[in-house]
């Protein structure tokens, strides 16, 4: 194969040729014949009961073919979550139907109360303004901690309070951890929010429902991260439509970041139109409809404490956290919070004892799921804070603290006080690449120079470590999964020796189509343009669990792997029945096969064709063709980790911040395609800075959404990012994955909010202004604000 190909090159994205010319296939790029077009009408109150719903005159209206209502969905079950978490005391969560159209109440603003189907989208709008909605508004559910309080308006007339889960872990260190915390030298204590946001991908949600009345079978084309889990849960929990009935397809999607991993009401909804008037039907979200309709993220609000003894080594930490889950239970909500959020507290460091205690609240607002990084985020934002802090506190220098706490190279593996045993890691090296690059020695001078000129200038640091490619499954299950977390692949040889690879995991932006050839060509020896990547489409791959949480190379890739050496394997023994040798001789190289020691050889070309040409073949012992599939199921997760450094200037008169400079330094184990992995890393810090400097989903007391567009919602542009510094040469290799690889996709979004932070709270303290925490976003008026409390 060619030198500039296959494992370690940077490849360019084979699929930003059509992205870039204009021809990519996205879901509303797909219009079948005689289709219609659904509007939703969302309540505009947050809490209240529907008296009634008067649709006549928006079924008299000219090109209207049919008004759905929640009397049409007797009988269909609710939109199911993923994922039971049990209590510290061992009870279930509370869980509440999430009906596909609101069912006597409405329990945020832009929950679908109607739908109206008619022959274009501006007529459908147009009836949508047309149904007359008598509501009874009732108090908003908003505040998490007045919603457990007692005496607080339930969201949930059936449930028993607003509290969803008390879920403490480990719990039986809790009275061990509260005991260590009370007789420490130094106790560091930090109250923080981790603010809501919107995941706002480039490309708004679409769903297509199509329905075949001669076969009786069902199409969902929809902008999904996970085809095969929007069929299993749809079809089995919600429509009752046998799998082999229905058809999801996931063509190019624009972006996802977690809020398209989950299964929507729109989904169901155009699936089981479709079939009740016998027409396709399809459904855009416009941008405002999507503030209100996509699972947003984040929206902890957390208390730490941080114990240290007289030599400052960390030994015990405890953290209660509210966590918002919204008005009803997303696909993944109550994992977010628990398992990919608790098993992280103890981070890069040695820590004896940790406890998490999290409170899952329902409020009147729009669901809370996974946004990128899904709990890990969390869980870095408040420990790298409150490491932060108390380096500030003890007179330290906060690399050296956080050095003189590593899990040092040699322990590795290491057994956590959290249940989750680290494989590999050098967290030294990291921080030692990242104080290298940005030149940490010689902070002082260019802190003179920036007050020179009336500015004050900080340095930040944070450290994170990740679990990614959530796993195995018998775990997982153990913990409350209600589905598997394995990955699948078919490798399947043409007669000609090009491939074709149908995987599970799915593409939206990763270069999924790139990295994944590059695998199994450099696997043969084969050009990567011979290599075909199929995906997305549940009637063409095996059954997979999809995209998400840095999963697509571990458990996707390895899948390939291990179905890529099975048609190895396979193929050897052809070419060792073509070259009359032992198959333990065969050698594979550069796309030739040999028996070791001799000039005997065989091209890869050659032997695909044998396989399906089998004149000179062994049929008695060996199948015609060449094609294996393999399911991959991790034995633990992957733990990418890294150093994140950010310099920051502020400008004292107007608090506004200004970033100078920002410095990756990850382990990922071993790279793939070091250009994509650098991408993945600058988007990732991108959507970081977004959230610490200007994302912020805000409601008002009566649950009205006062950030609903981009006028109100701050999105980073280019000229707010300076350009990034991004390293990944030190890698310590994954050691239960054939790839030796970690997830790269979600540690951007990780380690930089907290270093951002970082640095200004240090700025401040260094231009005087004691200042021990501002809560992100970090707008101009906060930092101000900060700065003048102190005064």
């Amino acid at each position: 194969m060619p030198k500039d190909q296959g494992i370690g090159a940077s490849s360019k994205r084979r699929e930003d040729v059509r992205f870039l010319t204009g021809t990519g296939n996205y879901t509303d790029d797909i219009n079948l014949m005689n289709q219609t077009y659904a509007h939703f009408l969302r309540s505009d109150v947050a809490h209240g009961v529907i008296n009634g719903i008067d649709t006549a005159a928006a079924e008299a209206m000219e090109g209207v073919v049919r008004v759905f209502t929640a009397k049409d969905f007797e009988g269909v079950g609710g939109i199911p979550c993923g994922w039971q978490v049990t209590d510290r005391h061992g009870e279930p969560m509370q869980e509440p139907k999430h009906p596909v159209l609101a069912e006597g109440k409405v329990r945020h603003v832009g929950d679908p109360i109607a739908v109206v189907i008619a022959e274009s989208p501006e007529l459908a709008r147009d009836a949508a303004e047309a149904i007359d909605v008598d509501i009874t508004e009732l108090p908003a559910v908003i505040d998490m901690k007045a919603a457990v309080a007692d005496g607080a308006t339930k969201v949930h007339d059936d449930l028993t309070s607003n509290l969803c889960y008390d879920w403490g872990f480990v719990e039986e260190n809790r009275e061990a951890v509260d005991q260590a915390i009370q007789n420490a030298a130094h106790v560091t204590t930090l109250e923080l929010v981790n603010n809501r946001l919107v995941a706002n991908p480039m490309e708004p949600r679409v769903a297509v429902g199509d329905y075949n009345r001669a076969n009786d079978e069902h199409t969902l084309y929809t902008t999904s991260q996970n085809p095969h889990v929007i069929r299993l849960l749809m079809g089995a929990f919600v429509l009752g439509i046998p799998e082999h009935k229905l058809r999801v397809v996931a063509p190019d999607v624009g972006g996802g970041f977690g809020t398209k991993i989950f299964h929507y009401a729109e989904e169901a909804f155009v699936t089981f139109a479709a079939k009740a008037i016998n027409r396709p039907v399809k459904w855009t979200a416009s941008r405002s409809e999507a503030f209100i309709s996509d699972a947003h993220g984040r929206d902890h609000v957390t208390k730490i404490e941080l114990a240290l003894d007289a030599e400052h080594k960390f030994v015990a930490l405890r953290t209660d956290t509210y966590a918002n889950m919204g008005a009803y239970l997303s696909t993944f909500a109550p994992s977010v919070p628990t398992w990919l959020h608790g098993t992280l507290m103890a981070g890069n460091y040695i820590t004896p004892l940790v406890y998490v205690n999290v409170k899952a609240v329902f409020t009147n607002t729009v669901p809370v799921d996974a946004y990128r990084g899904a709990g890990r985020p969390e869980a870095t934002f408040q420990l790298e804070r409150v490491v932060d802090k108390a380096a500030r506190e003890l007179g330290m220098d906060p690399a050296e603290l956080r050095r003189l706490n590593f899990i040092k190279p040699e322990q590795f593996p290491y057994d956590t006080p959290v249940a989750v045993t680290y494989d590999t890691g050098n967290y030294h090296a990291t921080l030692d690449k990242a104080l290298a690059l940005t030149d940490y020695a010689s902070f002082d001078a260019r802190a003179a120079e920036s007050k020179a000129r009336g500015k004050l200038r900080g340095f930040g640091i944070a450290h994170y470590i990740e679990a990614c490619g959530i796993a195995p499954s018998n775990l997982v299950g153990q913990l409350g999964a209600r589905a598997g977390l394995y990955e699948s692949a078919t490798v399947r040889v043409n007669a000609t020796g090009s491939i074709a690879v149908m995987t599970g995991s799915h593409s939206h932006g990763q270069g999924h189509e790139t990295t994944f050839a590059q695998v199994v060509a450099d696997m043969i020896g084969i050009d990567e343009a011979q290599v075909d990547i199929v995906h997305g489409d549940t009637a063409r791959t095996p059954m997979g669990m999809g995209t998400y949480g840095s999963r697509s190379i571990a458990v996707g890739g390895s899948a390939m792997v291990r179905a890529a050496e099975k048609v190895i394997n396979k193929a050897k023994k052809i070419a060792a029945h073509l070259m009359e040798a032992a198959d333990a001789d065969i050698e594979l190289k550069d796309g030739q096969f040999s028996v070791a020691g001799t000039d005997k050889s065989v091209a890869w070309g050659d032997v695909c064709l044998a396989a399906y040409v089998p004149h000179n073949y062994p049929l008695e012992e060996i199948e015609p063709g060449l094609e294996e599939t393999a399911f991959y199921d991790p034995a633990n997760f992957t733990y990418p980790s890294g150093a994140y450094f950010c310099e920051v200037e502020v400008d004292p008169g107007t608090g506004k911040v200004e970033i100078v400079g920002f410095t990756a330094a990850d382990d990922f184990g071993n790279v793939i395609n070091p250009m994509i992995v650098e991408g993945q890393v600058h988007g990732g810090v991108a959507q970081g800075i977004g959230q610490a400097m200007l994302e912020s989903c805000v409601y008002d007391d009566n649950g009205q959404l006062l950030s609903g567009s981009y006028m109100d919602y701050a999105m980073p542009r280019a000229s707010d990012l300076p350009m990034f510094e991004v390293d990944h040469s030190c890698q310590t290799p994954c050691t239960h994955n054939p790839l030796g690889v970690k997830g790269c996709g979600e540690a951007g979004a990780i380690g930089s909010p907290p270093a951002l932070v970082n640095a200004v709270i240090d700025a401040l303290h260094r231009g005087g202004y004691p200042v021990d925490h501002i809560d992100m976003p970090l707008s101009p008026s906060r930092v101000w604000n900060a700065m003048q409390s102190v005064k």
